[in-house]
């Protein structure tokens, strides 16, 4: 298999298609970024590194950290994470209140920002330094230290978190919330406003696409068990309410991020991270999941 030939062969077809999106205005600081960035780069279980266009500029990661920080909880708690936190598809928005209130403080899933807030409550209880944590654990799973929070969108999340701090005192109105807001918050902004490039995120979610095991931090990450669980949650819930849609289209695991990124697996075949910064109506990129469609369409193999 070509996997370079492949990649590039989408990311031309991709740009004569030219489709259009807008980035994230709700956080300032990222209505700045040039919007015709578009990488793409893709790991095999052997380490090896395929990439083409704007694959090795950084850009921050946002939601996609999610996915980090729920692997980073999920075996310290094992049953007892899953009633404080849900695992259905939402279908409403990522930000929505209306539907924490129906369901009486209980998030959707880890996705949403109700349920990434809990997960990051989680962390603050079982780590002294959770920031510092998220941060080695993700530079040990990418095998280089590569991850950067960047104060100014952190602060401009901050700035403009009046939502998120809603959600969070919502939950802590529920008993769903075991830490001070303010912290929980700090981290939570902190890591979604981490940056990475193509590469090294792609490499930080190989260990889901082989088994829980990471070749880069030679290590078991998660049980073979726990990684499918993780890569059923990306499957059903990774994109908010658009989650069937990239399912029916994409058909892999994945994670999007407002900052344009979506990261992705095929299980025991590869890992892959692509992005550019303009959005659909639903907050993930454009480029990103049009790619990824046409990637899947070209491979002779599915994920079902």
């Amino acid at each position: 298999m070509d996997y370079q030939e492949i990649i590039e062969e989408v990311y031309h077809q991709v740009q004569q298609e030219n489709l259009r999106g807008k980035v994230a205005t709700y956080i300032p600081e990222l209505a700045d970024i040039h919007p015709e960035q578009f990488g793409i780069a893709l790991v095999d279980l052997n380490g090896n590194v395929f990439g083409v266009g704007d694959y090795q500029m950084t850009f921050s990661i946002q939601s996609i950290s999610k996915v980090h920080t729920l692997t980073m909880v999920f075996h310290k708690f094992n049953t007892q994470l899953w009633y404080r936190v849900n695992v259905e598809p939402s279908g409403n928005p990522f930000n929505s209140i209306a539907q924490l209130e129906y369901e009486k403080g209980i998030p959707r899933n880890p996705f949403i920002n109700a349920g990434a807030l809990v997960i990051t409550d989680a962390l603050c209880s079982k780590y002294e330094q959770p920031t510092k944590q998220i941060t080695d654990f993700i530079n040990e799973i990418s095998g280089k230290n590569c991850v950067a929070i960047n104060q100014a969108v952190k602060d401009s999340e901050k700035n403009h978190g009046e939502r998120n701090t809603a959600l969070a005192y919502f939950l802590k109105s529920y008993k769903n919330f075991d830490n001070p807001v303010e912290e929980v918050l700090d981290v939570y902004f902190s890591h979604c406003a981490m940056e990475m490039n193509c590469v090294d995120l792609a490499k930080s979610f190989s260990f889901l696409a082989n088994d829980g095991y990471s070749i880069f931090a030679n290590r078991q990450i998660l049980s073979e068990s726990h990684a499918r669980r993780v890569n059923a949650i990306m499957l059903t819930c990774g994109f908010y309410d658009e989650a069937g849609e990239f399912a029916y289209r994409v058909g892999m695991p994945g994670k999007s991020g407002v900052g344009g990124g979506v990261a992705a697996v095929m299980p025991h075949k590869f890992s892959i991270a692509v992005w550019s910064p303009e959005l659909n109506e639903k907050g993930n990129s454009v480029k990103a999941i049009r790619a990824l469609e046409l990637l899947t369409d070209k491979l002779s193999f599915s994920l079902f």
